[in-house]
């Protein structure tokens, strides 16, 4: 399948299991592709081919959004290079997880997830330690008895049995049987961002080089917004009111620019997905938009205090 033929895929997959869904991001280059929300479920997910098409800053910056809004990255692809990627696996780029369409359909479907984790070296799995302990102690069988048994060490064994280590699927089947019961544990696709950067690194990081943002930022700044640009999404800012009462997904409005409208679209359908309130700030006059708040440059710089910008939401 091409990009647009795993796209299309994964959207039906969504739907079909229950999800809402934002519109696509068409109009720019974006680290997503389209947001999904099921209940508390929510999922910024980004399609491609090729494994190794999918680039470091962008995967920072989808794994950073995810963050801010307590969602799961995910990326669907289906080769790396030229081999195809396996089903019933998950792999990773720059710490995010990746699987095929077929995995996807499965952990959507059949609320089977992938047992097994692509990593240095080869694949594992992730057992559960505590039904390995129980196991063997209702065959009887000491921790030394069984790993020379499966051919492992002791400390191997006693790792696995507090979950402190993965197993190679190899070692996986043969723990299985010995034991006689499935141990291998399903590797849950759709965990939250596991980003532990802080808040201000983020914003370190996420700089744009565009002079009218930075005046924006700077201004919410001194209302003790916290605030986040963003480089790669249809938006370009993510901000917090104190308090954190608020998010708001903000974008900077061109008068030049062709595509606002359908842009615009975009930020509005990602807004209701993620619970967040859009903010258009327009650098002219002449630029308006239809059911979202604007605030022009001009009228920007005259407000004083954050209630007079909260009261104009």
């Amino acid at each position: 399948m091409d990009r647009v033929e795993i796209l299309d895929s994964a959207e039906s997959l969504f739907k079909e299991a229950g999800f809402y869904l934002s519109r696509r991001c068409c109009t720019r280059p974006s680290c997503f592709d389209f947001v999904a929300r099921k209940d508390s479920q929510l999922t910024f997910l980004k399609a491609h081919q090729n494994i190794g098409n999918i680039y470091e800053k962008a995967a920072d910056e989808l794994a950073t959004i995810a963050k801010l809004f307590s969602g799961s990255p995910l990326l669907i692809c289906e080769k790396s290079r030229s081999k195809p990627l396996e089903d019933d696996t998950v792999y990773s780029r720059y710490n995010i997880g990746a699987v095929t369409i077929n995995t996807l359909e499965d952990a959507l479907t059949r609320g089977m997830g992938p047992l097994i984790e692509a990593g240095p070296g080869g694949y594992y799995v992730r057992l559960d330690g505590e039904a390995i302990r129980k196991r063997r102690l209702k065959k009887g069988a000491s921790i030394g008895k069984m790993a020379k048994t499966l051919g492992i060490s002791r400390r191997t064994l006693y790792g696995y049995e507090r979950g402190m280590a993965k197993a190679s699927v190899s070692t996986a089947y043969k723990l299985e049987w010995f034991l006689g019961i499935p141990i291998v544990k399903p590797i849950d696709i759709f965990v939250p961002s596991q980003k532990t950067d802080s808040f201000l690194a983020i914003a370190k990081r996420m700089i744009s080089e565009s002079r009218f943002l930075q005046f924006v930022t700077k201004k919410l700044l001194q209302f003790n917004f916290t605030v986040f640009q963003v480089n790669r999404a249809p938006f370009d800012f993510v901000a917090k009111t104190p308090e954190n009462k608020i998010n708001l997904l903000g974008t900077i409005a061109y008068e030049k620019e062709g595509n606002l409208e359908v842009r615009t679209d975009e930020v509005i359908s990602i807004s209701k997905i993620i619970d967040a309130q859009p903010l258009f700030v327009a650098d002219s006059k002449n630029i308006s938009t239809d059911g979202v708040p604007l605030i022009h440059r001009e009228d920007l710089e005259k407000i004083k205090c954050p209630e007079d910008l909260i009261a104009k939401l």
